[in-house]
């Protein structure tokens, strides 16, 4: 039996919840649609939304221990160099050099729960 997918959302837990939505609100340049303060977030991309969550004390422990995780949140950048002095001037400086390959040009970033970030911009 098949199910139908009507939506995708990709989720980032946080205990320090507030410092990842004011940062993801500062990197993103707006608001999350839905905010329930120290509790849920979730911004609107374009054909993605973004939630952010505080663990439920009785599920922390689940994420404890999920620094660098495989995942990562790629987000598709018009300039990337423009992209890379935003994040710069936000405190969290890509700690690498650009990598080149053949579908563009990307960096690998972190937000202030080490979650990370891939900023891509594809060739023209």
């Amino acid at each position: 039996m098949l199910f139908q997918c009507t939506d995708a959302i990709v989720t980032l837990a946080s205990v320090n919840i507030e410092n990842l939505v004011v940062f993801y609100t500062k990197l993103l340049g707006f608001e999350p649609a839905t905010l329930i303060p120290n509790v849920y977030a979730e911004f609107q991309l374009p054909g993605l939304k973004l939630g952010i969550f505080k663990p439920k004390q009785t599920n922390s422990s689940e994420f404890e221990n999920s620094v660098r995780s495989k995942m990562s949140l790629c987000l598709e950048v018009s300039d990337l160099e423009n992209a890379i002095a935003h994040l710069s001037l936000l405190g969290y400086p890509p700690p690498g050099e650009i990598i080149v390959a053949s579908h563009g040009k990307e960096i690998y970033a972190y937000d202030p729960d080490d979650n990370r970030l891939i900023l891509h911009q594809s060739k023209n």
